[in-house]
């Protein structure tokens, strides 16, 4: 049994948590998706429509996505102390 892929798992891993250009890339289009969204649920709703239940699922929707980007913006996993 040798230990050698999960040093490599690691590594990768880490990497992709270092990587501030893939946090933006990432997070950014993750808000930008979010604002798409809760657009496309305003629009319906200016444009006279009753709010119903898709359209405040949508507009949740909206909030998940541009919350998970920031995030992925902010990495809170990284920064966190171990009470010992």
């Amino acid at each position: 049994m040798s230990t050698e892929p999960e040093v490599a798992g690691s590594k990768s891993s880490q990497l992709l948590k270092n990587c501030w250009s893939c946090r933006i890339i990432s997070g950014g289009g993750l808000c930008l998706s979010g604002a798409y969204v809760f657009n496309a649920a305003r629009k319906v709703m200016r444009q006279g429509a009753p709010t119903s239940m898709g359209t405040v699922a949508q507009i949740t929707f909206a909030l998940c996505l541009a919350s998970w980007g920031i995030v992925i913006l902010a990495d809170p996993v990284g920064k966190a102390q171990r009470k010992t």
